[in-house]
């Protein structure tokens, strides 16, 4: 089982991951026009991203223009669009659970309710980790074979770009911060919290204590349970 220490560490990679993982979403150079074949004068890079379509001309202007129609996107843009956002919900998700699991924190229940809510929430990276990383990896994969095909004009070939790397980190932020929260299972034995004492080793019932008082008419000893 992980310390309270591990756990800190844990959440801070989940909320790197999670504000990664939010910034590839919006980034828009998720693949950046490859400098090959003629120069272009007008434009020196162009980039594309989930949203919008972006280029930077020579001149100095940056100019942005959103995707207007979803159904003529391919597969993969489609598809990188909704995991990303699934993934960003449920690291967000992941986050309020392991809010409330943290061992140094005073609220979230007992020990026992901490561990399973921790390890929620470390289920809720995993899954938000998966969600970003096969995306990235599509996406990737799309890019690197259109690049390879020779049938593709030079002019129109794109590598991938600063927003796929992000969407990477982020994922492994998240995978490991959902791992290190996931071995948080609660054991057999009750914490601070358990069973709401504030002492771990209170019992949950106090001993019957048996006390002796002397009858005052007829001076036999009387046992009484308290």
């Amino acid at each position: 089982m992980p310390s309270s220490t591990m756990q800190m560490f844990a959440f801070i990679l989940a909320v790197l991951g999670v504000v990664s993982a939010t910034v590839a979403t919006l980034l828009p150079n998720w693949k950046v026009s490859a400098d090959v074949g003629s120069n272009i004068m007008t434009a020196i890079s162009q980039m594309q991203g989930l949203w919008m379509d972006c280029t930077w001309y020579s001149t100095g202007v940056f100019s942005c223009s959103l995707k207007s129609s979803v159904l003529a996107l391919p597969a993969y843009l489609q598809t990188a669009r909704t995991t990303m956002v699934l993934s960003c919900m449920m690291a967000t998700m992941g986050l309020c659970l392991a809010a409330l699991g943290l061992k140094c924190t005073r609220w979230g229940g007992s020990y026992r309710s901490k561990g399973h809510t921790a390890i929620s929430a470390g289920a809720c990276f995993v899954i938000a980790g998966v969600l970003c990383l096969v995306p990235a990896s599509w996406f990737t994969n799309e890019v690197i074979t259109t690049f390879m095909d020779s049938k593709v004009p030079k002019s129109s070939k794109y590598e991938p770009g600063a927003a796929v790397y992000v969407a990477f980190v982020s994922a492994g932020f998240l995978l490991a911060a959902g791992v290190i929260f996931c071995l948080s299972c609660p054991g057999r034995r009750g914490g601070p919290l358990d069973s709401g004492s504030s002492h771990p080793d209170k019992p949950k019932q106090q001993k019957l204590r048996q006390e002796q008082i002397a009858n005052p008419w007829t001076g036999e000893f009387i046992q009484i349970l308290m």
